[in-house]
C-alpha cells in the first residue's frame, strides 16, 4: 500500500512538474488552471494537450502548450521559422469560425520556455486515436489506448472532415496544404474539428471567381516541423509545385486509407529522397492495385479511390463528397442533423424529436452519451420543446450508470423539475419516476424529485392527479419512510378529502390499499383507519375502497388490526357502512364477509386471552393454598400465645393489638404496605377466609399421651370407652321403665336403634337430631331426664352433673387420653383419665371436665319416656363407631322388634356438628 502511495505521489509530482515547467510564466495561466497532460497533436504531434478549467466561469477547456526547448537542437534562425510557423498556424485558426473547425477560446499566448493557446475541451488526435503516440505522458492514458473507432463515428467524422473542407475551400478560398490525422482533433463530444493551418495557403485573388493558390516550392532542408506531412500531401505539390482545392482532397483520401488500416498512410515515404520517393508513389497511384484499398469499406471504396487519383480533375470536392450514399448512413445523418438544429424552426425540431426514440437504441452508448445528449440537454431552456426532449433524455438516462447519470444528466434535469408548464413535463416525470428515485442520490430525490411529486398531488388538473395516484404504488418502495409518513401520505389524504372528483377520491384510497405494506402498523392504525371515518362521500366505489383498506390491513402478516379496535372501532364503521343502500347484493356479502372475519378473529383472540388468565389464576390460587396451608401446620405445631399472635399479625396485615387490664391498648409499628386493587383485596380475603378454615379444623388422629403411673397397660380405647358409658348411663337411672343390661363387651359395628318411645315428647338439646320414623318423633337424647342432672331448653350443651357419683360402677379405671384431642384449648384441659381417678359417689366436688360445658341447668319438668341407653352411646357419639378405630366388629343381638331403623342423616349431622 506504502509503495502504491509513494508511487501515485511521485507521478503527481512528475505531472506537476512538467505542467509547471511548459507553462509556467505564460499569460495563460493567469485566467485558466492548466489540469493533466491527456493528448498531443498539431503539426508534427509538437502540441501537447492539457486539460483545464478559466478559472472565472470553471468553463472546461483545453490548453496546448508547445515546449520551446523541443527546438533546442536547432539553429536561432530554424527555430525562428518553427516558432513563426506554429503561430501562424494558431492565429489562422483563431481568425476562422466554423463548427468543423476547432474553436479557440483564448488566443495564442508566447512566454520564454512556451507557446500557449486555448479551445474547446478535447478529448484527443485523430492520430492518437488512431494509435499514433508521440508526446503523449508515460503510461499512455486508458481511456486513449482502448479507445476504438465505431463505424457511426468513421462515418460522420469523415463527413464533418468534408463540410470542414468544403467551407475553406468555398466559402474562406484556402487550401489548408496539411490535412493530416494530427491536425484533426477530436473535441469531447467527440466531433472532429480541423486545426493545424501552419501551411494553408489563401487565394491569390479572392474577388475571382476561379481562385489561384501560389505554394512554396519543397525545401527538404528545413526542420520537419516547417514542412508539411509528406505522407499526406499530393504529388503535384511535390513534383510540380502546385496546389488547389484538390490537393485537401487528395490528403482526405490518404485519411481515409489511414482511418480503414490502423493509421497507416498509402505509401511511405523516404524523405531523405522526397522527389524519388513521390516519383514512386505517381506510378503506383496510376495503377493502383485492389489489395491497397481492401480495407475500406465497399460503399466508399471507389470514391476513396478517385480520391487518390494522380489527375486533380478526377478528385471529387468537397461538397461532391457530401452527398455520397456512404454518408447517408441513418446515424450519421442523425448526427448531422443534430449539428444543425440551431438552423430548424420548433416544428421541425419537434418532429425529428418523436424519430428519435427509434434511432437511439442504433447508437453507441458512447455516441448517445457524447453527441447527441449534450444537444438535446441544450433545448431545455426551451420549455415548448422540453415535453420532446425529456421523453429522449430519459431513454438515454436508463443505458447510463448511476455516475454517469449523476454527472451527465442529473444537472440539466434539476431546473426541469421545478417546471410546471407545460403539464406534460410533469406526466413524463411521473411515468419514469421508477428510474429518477433508482439512479437519483438521496438528498436529490428530497429535494428535487418528491417534491415534483407533491405538487402533482396537489396540481389544479384531475388527469395530473389520477396519473400520479395510479403512478405513486409503483415506486412506493423506492421513498424513504420519513418522506412518505410526513409528506406523501397527508398529501394523498387531503387529495381525498379535498377534491370533487369521484376518481381521484377513488384512486386515492385505492394507492392507499397498495402502499400499506410500507407502512407500520401502528401509523396505519393511528393515522390511516381513522382517516377513513372522515371521507364524506358514500358512493359505492368510495365504500367498496374503504372495505379494501380495511380488509388488507387486517389481513396483512405485518399489520394487523388489535382486537379492541375491532371492537370500539372498525366493526362498528364497517357495520354502520355495510348497510348504506347505496351497495348491491354482491358489495353487502363482501361488508359482510369482512366483518364475520373480523368477529371470528376477535373472539378466538380473547377467549385465548381469557383461558390463559383463568389458567395463570388458578395456578396462582393454588399456589396460596398451599403456602397458608403449610403455614397453618407450622402454627398448630407450636400454639403458644406467642405464635397466635403472629398468626393474627399475618392474616390482618402485620398489626398486632395487646390488650390490657385497664382497657388500655399499644398498636404495633406496621410494615410499609404495597397499595392493592379492589379485585386483589377480594381475593386476598377470600384466601385468608379459606385458611382460617383450615387453621380451625382439628386434626382427626388421636395424640399419643403417656398414661398415669398407676395404669401402666394400655387398654382397648373402643371397648373402655363403651363400658365405661354403658355403666354411667345404668347408675344414673332412677326411675322408669329400664332394659336388660347389653350383652357382650363389644359393641356391633351396626348401631342398633332406639325402641319407640312411651309418649312424645317436645323437648330438645344439642344432640337432638329430629328424625321421624312410623309417625313417632325421636328424640337424641335420654328418656330419663335426670340422666345428666336434667336436661336444659335453652343451652345446646347436655349437664354431666351425676357421672361423678357413677365412678364407682366401674371395675377399672379407663385410658381416655386419646380423645383429649377433641376439646379446644381455650380453657385448661382435664384428661379423661383424671376425670377416671375421680372421688366416688357421694361427694361434693365439681368435675373440672364437666365445668367445660357450663353450670349444671334445671331439669326439665316434662316427662320422657325412657329408652335403651345402649342405642343413645353409639348414636350420639360419632367417634364410637368401631369403624372408625379399626376395631374388629363382633355379632350384636337382634334388636328389639320396632325398633327404628338406623338413619345415615344422624351420621351426617353429628359429623357436621363435630367438624
Amino acid at each position: 500500500m506504502e509503495s502504491m502511495l509513494n508511487k501515485l505521489k511521485s507521478t503527481v509530482t512528475k505531472v506537476t512538474a512538467d505542467v509547471t515547467s511548459a507553462v509556467m510564466g505564460n499569460p495563460v495561466t493567469r485566467e485558466f488552471e492548466v489540469g493533466r497532460h491527456i493528448a498531443s497533436g498539431g503539426p508534427g504531434m509538437s502540441w501537447r494537450i492539457y486539460n483545464g478549467t478559466k478559472k472565472s466561469t470553471k468553463q472546461e477547456v483545453a490548453v496546448f502548450v508547445f515546449d520551446k526547448k523541443v527546438t533546442d537542437k536547432y539553429q536561432k534562425f530554424e527555430k525562428d521559422l518553427i516558432i513563426d510557423s506554429l503561430k501562424k498556424g494558431v492565429q489562422q485558426l483563431t481568425r476562422l469560425r466554423h463548427p468543423r473547425l476547432l474553436t479557440v477560446q483564448h488566443p495564442l499566448e508566447e512566454s520564454r520556455d512556451c507557446l500557449a493557446f486555448c479551445t474547446e475541451p478535447v478529448f484527443a488526435s485523430l492520430a492518437n486515436v488512431l494509435g499514433q503516440w508521440d508526446n503523449l505522458p508515460s503510461p499512455v492514458p486508458t481511456e486513449i489506448k482502448d479507445y476504438k473507432l465505431y463505424d457511426v463515428e468513421t462515418k460522420y467524422g469523415l463527413l464533418q472532415i468534408s463540410e470542414g473542407l468544403s467551407f475553406l475551400h468555398s466559402g474562406v478560398k484556402m487550401v489548408h496544404g496539411n490535412l493530416s490525422p494530427e491536425n484533426i482533433i477530436l473535441n469531447k463530444s467527440g466531433s472532429w474539428k480541423i486545426m493545424g493551418f501552419d501551411f494553408s495557403i489563401s487565394s491569390s485573388n479572392p474577388s475571382e471567381a476561379e481562385p489561384k493558390y501560389v505554394c512554396k516550392e519543397w525545401d527538404p532542408n528545413l526542420p520537419p516541423l516547417c514542412l508539411p506531412n509528406p505522407e499526406y500531401v499530393a504529388p503535384e505539390y511535390i513534383l510540380s509545385v502546385s496546389c488547389d482545392s484538390a490537393s485537401d482532397m487528395y490528403s482526405l483520401g490518404v485519411v481515409v486509407h489511414a482511418v480503414f488500416n490502423e493509421g497507416k498512410p498509402v505509401f511511405q515515404v523516404n524523405k531523405q529522397d522526397i522527389y524519388k520517393s513521390f516519383s514512386r508513389q505517381l506510378d503506383q497511384l496510376s495503377r493502383l492495385s485492389p489489395g491497397v484499398l481492401s480495407k475500406i469499406p465497399e460503399e466508399v471504396r471507389e470514391h476513396a479511390k478517385m480520391l487518390l487519383s494522380v489527375t486533380a480533375n478526377v478528385r471529387p470536392d468537397a461538397d461532391q463528397l457530401t452527398k455520397i450514399p456512404f454518408f447517408d448512413d441513418v446515424g450519421a445523418v442523425t448526427l448531422q442533423y443534430f449539428d444543425s438544429l440551431f438552423q430548424r424552426d420548433n416544428l421541425q425540431k419537434s418532429q425529428f424529436y418523436k424519430g428519435l426514440p427509434k434511432v437511439l437504441p442504433k447508437l453507441p452508448k458512447r455516441v448517445v452519451v457524447n453527441r447527441i445528449l449534450p444537444a438535446l440537454t441544450s433545448e431545455f431552456v426551451n420549455p415548448d420543446m422540453v415535453p420532446f426532449v425529456l421523453p429522449n433524455v430519459l431513454l438515454i438516462a436508463e443505458e447510463c450508470t448511476k455516475d454517469e447519470f449523476v454527472r451527465l444528466i442529473l444537472p440539466d434535469l434539476t431546473p426541469v423539475f421545478k417546471q410546471q408548464e407545460p403539464v406534460q413535463i410533469l406526466l413524463i416525470f411521473l411515468q419514469k419516476m421508477d428510474l429518477l428515485l433508482t439512479k437519483t442520490p438521496p438528498e436529490d430525490i428530497k429535494n428535487s424529485v418528491l417534491p415534483m411529486v407533491y405538487r402533482a398531488l396537489e396540481a389544479p388538473s384531475i388527469q395530473i392527479q389520477e396519473l400520479c395516484l395510479n403512478i405513486i404504488p409503483t415506486f412506493a418502495n423506492l421513498i424513504d419512510y420519513p418522506s412518505m409518513k410526513n409528506a406523501l401520505i397527508p398529501r394523498i389524504k387531503a387529495a381525498c378529502l379535498q377534491t370533487s372528483s369521484l376518481a381521484v377520491r377513488v384512486n386515492s384510497l385505492v394507492c392507499l390499499g397498495k402502499i400499506l405494506e410500507y407502512l407500520d402498523k401502528w401509523f396505519v392504525i393511528d393515522e390511516i383507519l381513522p382517516f377513513l371515518q372522515q371521507i364524506p362521500s358514500r358512493e359505492p366505489a368510495v365504500l367498496m375502497g374503504v372495505l379494501g383498506i380495511y380488509k388488507c390491513t387486517f389481513t396483512h402478516k405485518k399489520l394487523g388490526i388489535p382486537k379492541e379496535h375491532l371492537a370500539g372501532k372498525s366493526l362498528p364503521h364497517l357495520v354502520s357502512l355495510s348497510i348504506d343502500n347505496n351497495l348491491n347484493l354482491s358489495q353487502f356479502n363482501s361488508f359482510m364477509a369482512v366483518i364475520r372475519d373480523m368477529l371470528n378473529r376477535m373472539e378466538a383472540e380473547h377467549k385465548t386471552k381469557l383461558e390463559q388468565l383463568h389458567i395463570m389464576q388458578e395456578q396462582q390460587r393454588s399456589l396460596n393454598i398451599s403456602t397458608h396451608m403449610n403455614q397453618s401446620e407450622d402454627t398448630k405445631n407450636s400454639p403458644s400465645p406467642a405464635n397466635q399472635v403472629r398468626e393474627i399479625d399475618d392474616i390482618f396485615g402485620g398489626s398486632s393489638v395487646n390488650g390490657k387490664e385497664n382497657g388500655s391498648s399499644v398498636t404495633a409499628s406496621q410494615p410499609n404496605r404495597v397499595s392493592l386493587t379492589l379485585e386483589e383485596k377480594q381475593r386476598l380475603a377470600k384466601e385468608q377466609e379459606q385458611a382460617a378454615k383450615l387453621r380451625n379444623q382439628q386434626p382427626l388422629a388421636p395424640q399419643s399421651v403417656k398414661p398415669p403411673a398407676t395404669n401402666t397397660q394400655t387398654k382397648d380405647l373402643t371397648s373402655s370407652l363403651l363400658n365405661n358409658m354403658t355403666s354411667l348411663s345404668n347408675l344414673s337411672m332412677n326411675s322408669g321403665p329400664r332394659m336388660g343390661p347389653i350383652q357382650g363387651s363389644t359393641i356391633p359395628s351396626s348401631f342398633p336403634t332406639v325402641a319407640p318411645m312411651g309418649g312424645k315428647s317436645t323437648m330438645s338439646n344439642g344432640f337432638n337430631t329430629g328424625f321421624h320414623s312410623g309417625g313417632m318423633a325421636m328424640g337424641m337424647h335420654p328418656t330419663n331426664p335426670n340422666m345428666y342432672g336434667g336436661m336444659p331448653t335453652t343451652t345446646s350443651t347436655p349437664n354431666f352433673s351425676t357421672v361423678a357419683q357413677n365412678q364407682t360402677q366401674s371395675a377399672k379405671a379407663p385410658d381416655m387420653s386419646a380423645l383429649d384431642s377433641l376439646f379446644t384449648s381455650n380453657k385448661p384441659k382435664v384428661s379423661l383419665n383424671q376425670m377416671g381417678s375421680m372421688p366416688a359417689s357421694g361427694t361434693t366436688a365439681p368435675s373440672p371436665w364437666l365445668s367445660q360445658f357450663g353450670t349444671p341447668q334445671a331439669p326439665q319438668t316434662s316427662t320422657i319416656q325412657a329408652a335403651p341407653m345402649g342405642g343413645f352411646g353409639m348414636q350420639a357419639n360419632p367417634f364410637f363407631n368401631p369403624q372408625n378405630f379399626g376395631q374388629p366388629a363382633t355379632v350384636a343381638p337382634a334388636p328389639p322388634t320396632g325398633m327404628v331403623k338406623h338413619s345415615t342423616s344422624v351420621n351426617k349431622d353429628l359429623k357436621d356438628l363435630f367438624g
